[in-house]
This record gives structure tokens, C-alpha cells and sequence, in this order.
């Protein structure tokens, strides 16, 4: 029989007793359950911690499950998966809008665009499949930072750097901007990223109702945001392709 690593079964079954039971455990709970001295359970747990499997309470020092799994934990669903999934439905968002609609997923601290499709008008435009988008500034950063505690956490991290005059760079505003998203389950900008553009963006969730991506239009601000508001029109329309990939994701109704 092969030889397994010890260090490494140790580490698992801290995280299978994080992952079952109570939400947080304290040091001394962890190494009893595993049977493990409080000093080696403490080094396993600092190592876990730096790797971002596992999060400390400041105020209580109890354990719980860190947001690097989440991103471990959704790596079964493969990008050119969700991108077959939401064809068809993005076709019909950028008909039914009348503008260009994108599938993003957060990478390298950002949202990489993996499919786009054209504004379906005469206009000359460029493919941005492969391009590279702001978490703080863009709706579909706005979406993958509100419901991925993985982008909330590299937001956060960035330099919220002004990238127009519109563009909100006080992380306790960026907070708030977040809530609303949860709130209402979708996300807008206007101006923040390229003057004069809005954009709008929602949710796709897996079947463990996990975000995986968003998607989202984006167009002059004249169009989305006729009158001075955005377009519930366009808002539904970005929502209703949003809960379409998500049901063929298996996350059902939501």
C-alpha cells in the first residue's frame, strides 16, 4: 500500500470538522476532535490560514472555513461550460436589449470576459473575449464582489484606483454599493469605467447556489439610462438571462 502524507490527512480532517457541525470552532475543540496536541493543531491551523482555507475570528479566535475553498469548490465547472450554457441566452440578451452583452468570471483579481456578443446595430466594434475588467468600477466586478467572497476579498485588496471622475474609490462607499447589489440581485454603473457608458449586470449561480459569473449589457448611457434612470426594461432583461444560465446550471429558481 502507498504511504500517505501525514501532514496532509491532519490538514484534511480539519477541514472536514469545519465544513460538518458548528460554524466555528476554537483551538481547543479542533485538536480534541482530531485527537492532535494544541500545539500541532495550532500549526496546522496558521498554515490553512495562510493558504486561505481557514479564517480566524478576530474577536472570539475561533476557526471557520476560509473563502480559497469556494474558489477550489467551484473549479469543477469548467469556463467553456458555462459559456455553452449561456449562448443561446446571451444571443437573445444582446437581440432582446439591443446592446452588447457580456460573460464574465472573476480572474487575477479581475473579471475576464470569456464570451461577447455584438450590439446587434451596424457598428463597428471590437471582440473583447479575453479582455480584462475592474472589480470596483464595472457591473459584472460589482456582481462577482458581492456574492464571491473571494472577489470581495481582492477588491478590497486593490488600490480602487479613479479611473473617471465617476468612479467611486472609498471602499466604505464600494461597501455600500455591494449591499444595494445583494439587495435588489444586480448591479449598474454609469460612467465609472468609460464615460458616457452604462452598464448593468446579475448573477449566475451553480446548482449549490454558488456564483460562478455575470452577465451583463453594456451601451451609451443615453440608451440605458434614458431620462436620467436605468431601463427596468433592460434591468429584467439582464436578470431574466441571469436566472436562464443559472436554471441551466441546475441552481433552479431563485
Amino acid at each position: 500500500m502507498a504511504r500517505t502524507i501525514q501532514s496532509l490527512e491532519r490538514a484534511a480532517a480539519v477541514l472536514r470538522l469545519l465544513a460538518g457541525g458548528e460554524r466555528r470552532l476554537g483551538l481547543s475543540d479542533i485538536a480534541s476532535a482530531i485527537g492532535l496536541a494544541k500545539a500541532t493543531t495550532h500549526g496546522l491551523l496558521r498554515t490553512l490560514q495562510q493558504e486561505g482555507f481557514v479564517e480566524q475570528d478576530p474577536v472570539s479566535g475561533r476557526y471557520q472555513l476560509g473563502a480559497e475553498l469556494l474558489r477550489l469548490g467551484n473549479s469543477y465547472l469548467d469556463v467553456h461550460e458555462l459559456r455553452a450554457r449561456a449562448l443561446v441566452w446571451t444571443d437573445d440578451l444582446a437581440r432582446a436589449s439591443g446592446e452588447s452583452a457580456y460573460l464574465g468570471v472573476l480572474h487575477q483579481r479581475g473579471v475576464l470576459i470569456v464570451h461577447h456578443v455584438f450590439r446587434p446595430d451596424d457598428s463597428r466594434q471590437v471582440l473583447e473575449v479575453g479582455a480584462m475588467q475592474p472589480l470596483h468600477s464595472t457591473a459584472l466586478g460589482k456582481v462577482l464582489a458581492a456574492y464571491d467572497p473571494v472577489a470581495h476579498n481582492e477588491a478590497l485588496e486593490g488600490d480602487f484606483a479613479p479611473i473617471t471622475e465617476q468612479t467611486v474609490t472609498d471602499p466604505a462607499a464600494f461597501e455600500r454599493d455591494l449591499e444595494r447589489v445583494r439587495s435588489r440581485g444586480w448591479a449598474s454603473e454609469a460612467g465609472e469605467t468609460w464615460e458616457g457608458v452604462a452598464s448593468i449586470a446579475a448573477p449566475i449561480m451553480d446548482r449549490r447556489r454558488m456564483p460562478v459569473g455575470a452577465v451583463g449589457i453594456t451601451g451609451a448611457e443615453e440608451r440605458v439610462c434614458p431620462d436620467g434612470a436605468l431601463s427596468p426594461r433592460l434591468i429584467a432583461a439582464v436578470r431574466d438571462c441571469a436566472r436562464a444560465v443559472s436554471r441551466d446550471l441546475g441552481a433552479g429558481r431563485f
